[in-house]
Order: structure tokens, then sequence, then C-alpha cells
């Protein structure tokens, strides 16, 4: 468990952020393994600030993914606010979290990727909130009509997730130019009434996690 967090003076908390933002871009783009150096140097700061916030690479994944988390989550909630029209505020979410490249970064929410903890208590909390902050908007478009009945909210992220993951071998500038159009369309056939029944069962984010931690056990099996 890392440590709390003392308070930063308003330099040493904006040179944290560019230094969460940088590594959020380059784990986009190269995954794990990107180098700690060109994130510093992404960052605009030295080597030794960049330690002097994250010990190691462990640490400085876990808070990317915790910013992440946060992020996502004060999207939803700030739409549901704002937009009076549930499923508005739905499209809105939807688009703000594909933004964030959430289908990028799934790899290190995987069960064993470098630097997450699942059972932090800091982790639970944030994927705690996000998880209610989403159920609350599906809710609300639900309870008025406009979602239809057959979607949970694993489906939801499912969509997110393959949509905003760049393809092998290609440029993610290349791919991004697709990801709202493709959004825009799966968001029309979440409307109701629903025009075809769908197979199978609505997916829950419980229904992802076994997934994910099953496909983890059959790789280090292998």
């Amino acid at each position: 468990m890392t440590a709390p967090q003392p308070r930063l003076r308003a330099d040493a908390l904006r040179n944290r952020e560019r230094i969460l933002a940088a590594a959020r871009e380059a784990l986009v783009e190269h995954g794990a393994e990107s180098s700690l150096d060109e994130i510093a140097r992404r960052a605009g700061v030295g080597n030794a600030t960049l330690y002097r916030h994250f010990a190691d690479r462990r640490e400085l994944i876990h808070h990317v993914t915790l910013s992440v988390m946060a992020r996502i989550a004060d999207q939803a909630e700030t739409v549901r606010a704002e937009e009076p029209d549930a499923f508005l505020a739905l499209r809105r979410f939807v688009h703000a979290a594909a933004d964030e490249r959430i289908g990028a970064l799934c790899p290190l929410l995987a069960d064993g990727a470098e630097g997450i903890d699942k059972d932090h208590p800091d982790h639970v909390e944030a994927r705690d909130r996000l998880e209610s902050a989403i159920e609350a908007l599906m809710a609300a478009a639900r309870d008025c009509g406009q979602l239809r009945p057959d979607i949970a909210i694993g489906d939801l992220m499912v969509a997110i997730t393959q949509l905003t993951r760049p393809l092998p071998d290609t440029g993610c500038m290349d791919f991004d130019q697709f990801v709202h159009r493709h959004l825009q369309l799966f968001l029309d056939g979440l409307m109701a009434p629903a025009r075809s029944q769908l197979p199978g069962s609505p997916a829950t984010l419980e229904d992802l996690r076994r997934k994910f931690h099953s496909s983890a056990d059959d790789l280090s099996h292998r």
C-alpha cells in the first residue's frame, strides 16, 4: 500500500499532474514498458522530479489508473448534473470516456498487470465510485424509456473499450478519427424501443472481471 501523499505546493502539484498526463499518453502509445525517461521528458521535468513524486514504475502506473478512473467518474457525475435529457447525458459521457482512451489502457487494469493492486483501498474506492456514477446515468436513461432494458454497464464498457483500443499495426492518430463516429452508431443502437433481441444476457462489470481473471490464469499456465 502506498503511503498517504502530503499536501503539495502549487508548483509541485502542477509537476505531478504533468507527469501523470505524460505517463497516461505514453502508456496509451507504448504500454506498461514505457520509458520513464521519456515520460519525464514529455512532462517537461527532470528524472529526479519524477522520482520525487513516484518511487518507481509500479507506483506511477498505480496512480495513472486511479487518475483515469477519477476523470471518467467526474465526467459521468458532471453530465448527469448538467444535462436534463438522460440519454443525451449518456451520450456525452460515452464520448468523454472515449477521449480518455480507456481501450488502450485496458491491459493495465487486467489481473496481474504491473502496478495494479485491485484490492488496494484507493483502487476499490475509485472503481466503486466509477461504477456507481455510470450505473446512475444508465438507470436515468432506462427509467425514462430511452435506453433499451436489455443493456447493462458491462455492455457499455465493452463497447467503449473495444472502440478506443487501437488496431494492431496502426498509429493512434489514424484510428482516432473513426472513434466518435462509430460510438455514435453504437449509441443509436442502445435507444428504446429495441429493433432486435440481443443474444445472451446483459454483461455486468463482475462478468468482465471474471473474464479478465480467467484470461490471466490461462496465460500464467502456458
